[in-house]
């Protein structure tokens, strides 16, 4: 009989102390979601300004291709990639990686360190 009492002692303690763990990383997971909600909620301002660059550099791109007088189907066939990439870029929707900027930059005859110069400039005269 004591053998029973001991274990059934034995088996509660362990269940308090498992309810315990789970309860105590439940309460951190929640946490740890409050301060990633907040981090985000105070990052507005950084959100804002990084959608008027995305658009400036669209805007860029866009420009440039109009000058070249080149459609966005022949970008795309140019870089390998499909038009509706080119679009994204254009339209802010998207960003183009480093290496496909740099051939935007060499097709259009301009180079990357302008396109990127433009945008700066563009978000400067909004502010």
């Amino acid at each position: 009989m004591d053998t029973i009492r001991v274990i059934t002692v034995l088996f509660a303690i362990l269940y308090l102390v498992f309810v315990i763990a789970v309860t105590g990383a439940a309460v951190y997971l929640f946490w740890l979601l409050v301060r990633a909600l907040k981090k985000y909620i105070n990052s507005k301002e950084v959100r804002e300004e990084k959608k008027v660059i995305r658009k400036s550099l669209g805007e860029v791109l866009k420009e440039n291709r109009l000058r070249c007088k080149m459609t966005q189907e022949f970008v795309a066939e140019a870089l390998g990639v499909s038009r509706q990439a080119v679009s994204k870029w254009e339209n802010g929707t998207s960003d183009p990686s480093t290496s496909n900027l740099i051939a935007l930059a060499r097709l259009y005859e301009v180079s990357s360190e302008d396109l990127l110069k433009s945008t700066e400039n563009g978000r400067k005269d909004e502010a």
